[in-house]
């Protein structure tokens, strides 16, 4: 073998086959974050935006240090995170129980998907004051809000994600002669977890505009509360430290799915 067959042969070959994966690239997103902020600092600062419309991020700042230091901080965010987590963790688990059963079962479906369906388009918001009339105006009532709103969207994800999963993977594991529980724990769930955690980005996405509705009625702290409180007396840099928060908060509950998925779907790397 000649020296420039061997130099051929030893030469490495690019790896060509990342299957379209995203890469991370974090610092490009922390880098879109700062700018915002340094263009609304130079704006309010120079006048060009006006300070009834946008405030200082400076003073917003100053507003989440006295917070912090006053202790209000943590008395609003203590309740919305227990409401969120509750009612939240309630709607999922029972959406996804549900959803699954649809998509494995026939008669389940015919039975349940109509009523899903009739139910989904109804404004949750709207049936705050029915859940308040039933669970009272304290915890249950907002529980109750925040699982319902969960709930149905979780559904019909979590059934739709069931349904796409490859029937030709299912069709060889029952011609190899595998159990109807091997295929729907080792085929059906890993195949459907892709989309039942698109669907959970949703749904609790939904949680938190419906956590702060419920905390606008009847509750003393919360996020929902004090954006309330700061609205009603046009204290712009209040209100938009509390948008902040729940900012924060959908950023924290992605970052919580983000982890979830790179824990169950590692078999997809």
């Amino acid at each position: 073998m000649s020296d420039v067959e061997e130099t051929e042969i030893a030469r490495q070959v690019a790896f060509r086959g990342g299957g379209f994966a995203p890469k991370p690239y974090r610092w490009i997103g922390l880098a879109v974050f700062v700018m915002l902020i340094s263009l609304a600092e130079l704006g309010t600062q120079n006048g060009f935006i006006s300070p009834l419309t946008l405030p200082k991020p400076s003073d917003v700042f100053l507003k989440f240090r006295e917070l912090y230091e006053t202790g209000l901080l943590r008395k609003h965010l203590e309740p919305s995170l227990t409401r969120l987590a509750v009612g939240g963790a309630l709607g999922a688990t029972i959406g996804i129980a549900v959803g699954v059963l649809i998509g494995l079962f026939s008669y389940i479906r015919a039975g349940l998907v109509p009523l899903v369906a009739a139910i989904f388009p109804i404004p949750k918001i709207a049936l705050l004051p029915l859940f308040v009339i039933w669970f009272g105006i304290d915890e249950a009532s907002k529980y109750a809000l925040i699982a319902f709103g969960t709930f149905t969207p979780t559904v019909v994800a979590t059934y739709g994600a069931v349904d796409n999963v490859d029937r030709n993977l299912i069709r060889m594991a029952q011609s190899f002669g595998l159990s109807w529980k091997s295929i729907v724990r080792k085929i059906i769930l890993p195949g459907a977890m892709p989309g039942i955690l698109s669907g959970l980005r949703i749904s609790l996405a939904i949680a938190i505009i419906l956590l702060v509705a419920a905390e606008m009625l009847g509750a003393e702290y919360g996020i929902g509360a004090y954006i309330l409180e700061a609205g009603s007396l046009y204290d712009l840099d209040r209100l938009f430290a509390g948008v902040v928060m729940l900012s924060l908060l959908g950023v924290l509950l992605s970052a919580v799915i983000g982890g979830i998925e790179r824990y169950v779907l590692r078999w997809r790397t």
